[in-house]
């Protein structure tokens, strides 16, 4: 997408987000307005391959069927079966995006424009025509979070009917380019909506987007000298870019991910979607990854991931999980009070012998010891596991302003003598919220990293006995060091300096009293 689709398609957004702005938060509003883009979705994608593919010989498209018709009917339900096993899901042409808008706007014969029942049996029939099919789980509850009878919507009916309409009115002219198959308008669109959400949402907002420069490293990373890559899997998937992110850099088979808030459940599932990633190859679950793992028997090619910071989690407190294979080994379960360490080992579990994990932790996950401290020895010394530790500059993500590191694993270590350290927190573009990792920046990351090079005060190969001798601490200020020197100060220089401004001072207040004698007026001094 060029400069300039990117600002007209902002405005276009934006026009969609002035009809709800103002009577909601923007954490409420996006349910709407992104559940709204993805029925658009839905609905032009059916109709053009219900018409480039299954009516090619015919004299008619989709949306002329007539459904109460008996030929209509037989018609509409050959079709019904073709798209609920390519696509996943059906709509009658009645029930298409454009048809509603139509109706919405009046321009339906013998039809009045209240819209909001059609809608709810919309929204509805695209998650009943999956059930008992291979597309049920993908499409289960995806438009739980459009609520048509919230009051913030109006105090009336037809107050929340004029407003839908408006805003469906308008995402009806915007033209997100489904034909182009080389383009991903649309994907960008809904990326660039789930960014500015989250960046409006607060802390909120870090729940469910990573920045796209932290997600792009991360991608870079795990499919570093891969063009394909058969499986990835984040355990705490968000909406689902950092897993997107993947595809831009390798070509990605299938997609695993799992997810506690239900709402952001439902927004991983459309982002899939949106980007055209088949209902088939993608398997995300909402539910809470520590305490019941959805995956069990994944083994991925690339894990990527960045889990809430320090978050409280059962820990000790529940026997189970101390004879769970995912933790049980590492002798000490992660701290009630801090479950980085948990989110760790449940992806070293989950990780392929050929795989690659890259996981943005607090900076304290480096150094805080007790239990935290033997799982990081045990990874280290007994497993050697570890890779590389970038250092991330302050005030990257959404809801904190503190440092993130990112720790790379390997089961399969190439270089297993050595551990990689980065400390890019100094290099980075300032923002007027929130700070931003530039493309150069990201470069010479990945670069040091691919490259495993040794840069003065940048990066640092330290030996397993170095860290052994540093007791398992991974803070990077012990690896690479950044201090810089003072320049020596010439004390007599500065007194002769001293001197004159002294001298000059004095000849500046006898050229002020001088004027002052003049004028016949009082001396300042």
């Amino acid at each position: 997408m060029t400069n300039e689709q990117k600002q007209v398609l902002e405005r276009q957004l934006w026009k969609v987000a002035d009809a709800l702005r103002g009577k909601m938060h923007a954490d409420e509003y996006k349910n709407y307005i992104l559940g709204f883009i993805f029925y658009k979705y839905l609905s032009e994608k059916l109709e053009s391959y219900v018409d480039e593919k299954l009516l090619t010989r015919e004299n008619f498209k989709f949306s002329q069927i007539k459904e109460n018709t008996k030929e209509g009917k037989a018609i509409l339900e050959e079709i019904k079966k073709a798209c609920v096993g390519h696509l996943g899901f059906f709509l009658k042409p009645t029930e298409l995006f454009s048809y509603i808008v139509k109706k919405g706007k009046g321009e339906i014969k013998d039809e009045n424009n209240f819209i909001l029942e059609d809608l709810k049996n919309v929204l509805w029939a695209i998650e009943r025509t999956s059930r008992g099919t291979a597309s049920e789980d993908d499409f289960a509850g995806l438009f739980d979070d459009v609520d048509l009878t919230s009051t913030k919507l109006g105090a009336r009916e037809n107050q929340k009917n004029e407003v839908i309409v408006d805003v469906l009115a308008h995402l009806s002219g915007i033209d997100f380019k489904l034909e182009d198959t080389k383009s991903d308008l649309l994907g960008d669109a809904y990326e660039y909506l789930i960014g500015e959400f989250a960046a409006g949402a607060g802390k909120k907002g870090g729940e469910f987007y990573t920045p796209a420069q932290v997600s792009r490293l991360l991608a870079q990373i795990v499919s570093q000298g891969k063009q394909r890559v058969k499986s990835v899997y984040d355990p705490t998937c968000g909406s689902g870019s950092l897993l997107l992110r993947i595809k831009d850099y390798a070509d990605v088979v299938e997609y695993f991910g799992q997810e506690l808030n239900p709402t952001t459940y439902n927004l991983a599932r459309m982002n899939m979607i949106l980007h055209d990633i088949h209902f088939d190859r993608f398997k995300i679950f909402q539910g809470d990854t520590l305490r019941e793992d959805m995956h069990p028997d994944l083994k991925a090619e690339a894990i990527v991931a960045n889990p809430p910071f320090s978050a409280q989690w059962k820990g000790d407190s529940d026997p189970q999980l101390a004879h769970d294979d995912r933790f049980s080994q590492y002798g000490r379960l992660a701290p009630k009070s801090a479950a980085d360490y948990a989110f760790v080992t449940h992806m070293l579990y989950h990780l392929a012998d050929n795989g690659t994990m890259a996981v943005v932790l607090p900076h304290g996950a480096l150094f805080r010891s007790g239990a935290e401290g033997n799982i990081r020895k045990y990874i280290i010394e007994k497993l050697n596991y570890l890779d590389a530790v970038i250092g991330l500059p302050a005030n990257l993500f959404y809801g904190t302003s503190i440092p993130a590191t990112v720790l790379v694993f390997k089961k399969c270590r190439r270089d297993d003598e050595n551990i990689l350290f980065i400390d890019a927190s100094k290099e980075f573009e300032k923002g007027k919220n929130q700070n931003h990792l530039t493309n150069a920046n990201i470069q010479k990351i990945f670069e040091t990293y691919k490259e495993r090079k040794e840069i003065e005060k940048y990066s640092h190969l330290a030996s397993l006995d170095e860290i052994k001798e540093n007791e398992f601490n991974l803070n990077i200020p012990r690896y690479v060091d950044t201090f810089e020197e003072e320049k020596e100060i010439d004390i007599d220089e500065v007194a002769k300096d001293l001197k004159k401004l002294n001298e000059d001072e004095v000849g500046l207040q006898n050229r002020i009293a001088g004027f002052c004698e003049e004028l016949g007026v009082n001396k300042p001094f």
